[in-house]
């Protein structure tokens, strides 16, 4: 039973369009700095030709996100989520201020030692991510399925601002716990045996305890329940990231846009995607049938086919078209999966479930940056 307020509004409502506005902040800020360093990958080919930046990074960045999601997703219910989601976002912020600090002691010259340091940084996006991802998922698959599509519109429209990590700081452990509706679901998660909002909670002054035993699944049974939902947000990212951004800037040839042709795809992909994140918004729109959603995302794979002759054979207006319609469906599908699949559980299952869908999605991001360097075998570029 939902309690209202002094004033008579409810207590379940009360806030939830501050709230989305939060979680779209929070989205944006855990993936700007590294959704930036994709859009500039034409400053780094310029500063380092032989290394194959967009490739080489990616892949630097995947097996520390990978790798920490993992353990954080095992122990995700003894970890405490107002301390993760506020040191991932803090590690974002000192990370991308220290990236800045690389290219003003190399005086954007180049070289091994700068080269390294980059990749270093880039490590620490990829924990950050884990904390950040993992956490904010779990966080809000017990609440409303609006605030995950938010969060995910968010991360679609990251740009370079290291005072958004900061920003970010703020609203997640000022703001946010505050808010009446954010207040409501985490103590229903607390009540029914969650363990991760306890420190939330009592920032902003509520005590809750359950009184009685809580019975949770095991994530095993979670992962056999949702099969569909984590393989399905896996083979999104397998193909979405053998194809971006490696190929953009490797495998597209060379076009009257010169140097702006891969700037151009990039930049329609974003664009597209960030779209992509919104049109659930629209009920006719949004893949509510699991087998429906599941064939959506195998139908993708016809995407690595068509680069290869669209790139070979066809002008540049058909792979803008086509970059479009990657990063369409990539924002579509992921926000249909993340907000279909926690429904039905319990606060501790959900966040579970949120935590496992993000360890899966990570995998599928590092399997298709790593099938990413096939399309280079063979070529002058290997």
């Amino acid at each position: 039973m939902y309690i209202a307020n002094e004033s008579g509004v409810d207590v379940k409502y009360e806030g939830r369009y501050k709230a989305i506005l939060v979680c779209w902040v929070l989205g944006l800020g855990s993936l700007v700095a590294w959704n930036s360093m994709l859009t500039i990958g034409d400053y780094y080919y310029a500063l380092f030709p032989h290394y194959h930046p967009s490739r080489v990074l990616t892949i630097v960045y995947q097996p520390f996100a990978v790798g920490c999601m993992a353990i954080l997703a095992y122990h995700e219910a003894k970890i405490d989520t107002r301390t993760r989601n506020i040191f991932g976002y803090s590690l974002f912020f000192i990370s991308t201020f220290l990236l800045i600090v690389v290219d003003l002691v190399s005086h954007g010259k180049g070289g091994v030692a700068p080269y390294v340091g980059i990749c270093i940084l880039v490590a620490f996006f990829g924990i950050a991510d884990a904390h950040v991802q993992g956490g904010m998922i779990g966080d809000l698959s017990f609440m409303l399925p609006e605030f995950i599509q938010s969060f995910m519109a968010g991360l679609a429209g990251s740009a370079i601002s290291a005072f958004f990590e900061f920003i970010c700081i703020f609203l997640y452990a000022y703001v946010f716990p505050k808010l009446p509706i954010v207040k409501h679901f985490r103590k229903k998660a607390a009540l029914e045996g969650s363990k991760t909002v306890a420190s939330d909670l009592a920032a902003v002054g509520v005590e809750t305890q359950s009184d009685q035993p809580i019975e949770r699944m095991s994530k095993k049974q979670l992962i056999l329940e949702n099969i569909d939902y984590v393989l399905g947000l896996y083979l999104i990212y397998v193909v979405t990231l053998s194809i971006f951004p490696g190929f953009l800037y490797e495998n597209t040839g060379n076009h009257k846009l010169g140097t702006w042709y891969p700037l151009v795809l990039v930049a329609m992909y974003n664009a597209l995607d960030f779209v992509g994140r919104y049109t659930p918004l629209v009920k006719r729109l949004n893949l509510e049938s699991r087998k429906g959603l599941f064939i959506s995302i195998i139908t993708r794979f016809l995407f690595i086919p068509a680069f290869y002759f669209t790139a070979k054979y066809a002008d540049k207006g058909w792979m803008i078209m086509l970059i479009s319609l990657l990063g369409l469906t990539n924002g579509h599908l992921t926000v249909c999966v993340l907000t279909a699949a926690p429904k039905g559980y319990k606060g501790p299952e959900q966040n579970a479930l949120g935590n496992i869908l993000v360890v899966f999605l990570l995998g599928g991001i590092f399997s298709g940056v790593s099938l990413g360097w096939l399309w280079i075998i063979g070529n002058d570029k290997f």
